[in-house]
């Protein structure tokens, strides 16, 4: 038995040493350029993540964004062309907070539109329910239900 784990141990060891490593993330050789980095990502969306910055995203797209990013900077370029760079190559989903223009009415309006269409069809709703109220109950309704009341022992109640 302990030969089983012992040889179990050793391919666990020896087999884990196989696994591919990623590339480490670049340190910051200037704290400066990181910081514009992080101030430049954190206004740009991950093209693969859902609703997560560039800054704070882990896919291997981003990290090629931001190497790029920090690559512009060393080439002395400031954040408004770094940003317009991206937007004209990847448009404006690129951006965490679109502009208001009318190509993204829809996405600023949208949940306004819906929000008001949702409270609408509400109200229609219960419009419609109190106009069809309950019709009034018969003397030989009452009768059955009186008799139905009577005839239940209270002690068995739950």
């Amino acid at each position: 038995m302990k030969a089983w784990r012992f040889l179990l141990v050793l391919l666990a060891v020896g087999f884990s040493g196989l696994a591919p490593a990623k590339e480490a993330v670049p340190l910051a050789a200037d704290e400066a350029v990181e910081k514009r980095l992080l101030a430049i990502s954190e206004e740009l969306r991950c093209l693969v993540c859902q609703n997560e910055t560039l800054a704070a995203s882990r896919a291997d797209l981003a990290q090629d964004l931001r190497r790029e990013i920090r690559q512009m900077i060393h080439e002395g370029k400031n954040d408004k062309e770094i940003i317009d760079f991206m937007v004209a190559r990847y448009g404006d989903f690129v951006l965490y907070r679109p502009p208001l223009k009318p190509a993204t009415w829809l996405l600023w309006g949208g949940p306004f539109v819906l929000l008001g269409g949702g409270l609408w069809a509400l109200i229609a709703f219960l419009r419609r329910q109190k106009l069809q109220a309950a019709p009034p109950l018969s003397a030989a309704d009452h009768a059955r239900a009186r008799a139905l009341l009577e005839a239940t022992d209270p002690t068995d109640t739950p």
